[in-house]
């Protein structure tokens, strides 16, 4: 079965700004039956970054893993408001280093049909934060 359209749900956090940061994502498809399946869930740490340049590269990870899936469409869930109004245009983005991360973003948009950004509160991306902070705590 065709895995064409998958659901990327993504956070990054730091701990400090900047400081030790992490990135979670969790991959879903739906099923025949409407049912959310996990194809895949990452965390792990970053380095040090600032929590917007780990938000991007959580997203950017996660598209990567998306585009080796084989992915046609996707559809990105993030609690972070800030870098949803950017990648959408309704912010600009004036920190050069996250102008950087967008224009990669921008470039993996290019091997899919169709990528959405969507913001969500952060009580609908606990498994994504779990990641991250498993990841921060040495976990993952």
């Amino acid at each position: 079965m065709e895995k064409t359209s998958l659901m990327l749900f993504t956070d990054g956090g730091s701990r400090g700004n900047p400081g030790p940061a992490g990135i979670g994502f969790v991959i879903f498809k739906t099923d025949p039956f409407g049912k959310l399946e996990k194809l895949d869930q990452t965390g792990k740490r970053i380095g040090i970054a600032t929590n917007n340049v780990a938000e991007y590269t959580a997203l950017i990870e996660g598209l990567t893993k998306c585009q080796i899936l084989g992915a046609l469409e996707v559809s990105c869930f993030l609690d972070s408001l800030l870098v949803v109004c950017q990648l959408t245009g309704k912010y600009k983005i004036k920190d050069l280093n996250l102008q950087k991360l967008a224009l990669k973003i921008k470039a993996l948009e290019k091997n899919f049909k169709n990528v959405s950004y969507a913001h969500i509160p952060r009580e609908k991306n606990r498994l994504a934060d779990s990641l991250v902070n498993k990841a921060l705590d040495g976990e993952a």
